[in-house]
């Protein structure tokens, strides 16, 4: 259909299902600390939960990831962000910092774990990490069901584990509105934070600004290619 063969198809599905995983589990971190910590906004707005519906965003979870999918790369993307009200902390510039950080470091944590489930899934599938190494198809003439579903299950978590890679270290840039703006904030004398909170509503026009800029002269390939050359050095065999 349209020039795009089933495994394609295939590989954008599992991709954009790593993807929704991986957005969804960082919002809800999100929300989760700051629940922890006095502010129950979220979890009043309905946002501590797994159902998607709950977070997708229109653009962010499904038309950039969908083109990036369909043009080759690893789909990026994001969903709305869970409400936060600071008034509830005790110290609300920390309790805003821990509340930014959860997010990244539950990708972290969830790129360790599809780390380790690639390597279980190789050890209890001999030569299956050569295999995904050794071709681009997910389905491949003549391989079982079973071994079939290894394969796409290895694609899926090597993706899923890549994904989180990335939103973790994109999310810490400090950037508005991105986590690691708010770990700034915290760490800035008064007038800095007063000059963040000041540009807080031109956020995503800075951080588009700023993305452009970096892509401009090639500082985000700089910067990421080595990460995902890094990915692929832990997970398929050279």
């Amino acid at each position: 259909m349209f020039g795009v063969s089933l495994d394609t198809l295939v590989q954008i599905g599992l991709s954009l299902a790593a993807l929704l995983m991986a957005v969804i589990l960082h919002e809800n971190a999100h929300g989760r600390v700051a629940l922890r910590l006095g502010d129950p906004t979220a979890q009043q707005q309905g946002r501590l939960t797994l159902n998607p519906l709950a977070h997708i965003d229109p653009v962010g979870t499904l038309l950039v990831p969908i083109g990036m999918a369909l043009v080759g790369l690893p789909p990026f993307g994001w969903a709305r962000p869970v409400p936060i009200n600071p008034g509830y902390f005790r110290e609300p510039y920390r309790g805003m910092m821990l509340v930014a950080l959860a997010g990244p470091f539950s990708n972290l944590a969830l790129s360790a774990g599809s780390l380790l489930a690639l390597r279980l899934l190789d050890w209890g599938n001999p030569g299956l990490a050569r295999l995904s190494a050794g071709s681009s198809l997910l389905l491949i003439p003549g391989l079982s069901w079973s071994a079939q579903l290894a394969l796409a299950l290895f694609y899926f978590l090597f993706i899923f584990g890549l994904i989180n890679l990335i939103l973790a270290l994109f999310n810490l840039l400090p950037i508005p509105p991105l986590d690691g703006s708010r770990v700034l904030t915290y760490l800035l004398p008064p007038a800095g934070r007063r000059f963040m909170g000041r540009i807080e509503r031109f956020a995503l026009l800075i951080a588009i600004a700023v993305i452009l800029i970096l892509r401009q002269f090639h500082l985000l390939a700089q910067a990421f290619t080595p990460l995902i050359n890094w990915w692929f050095h832990l997970t398929l065999p050279g």
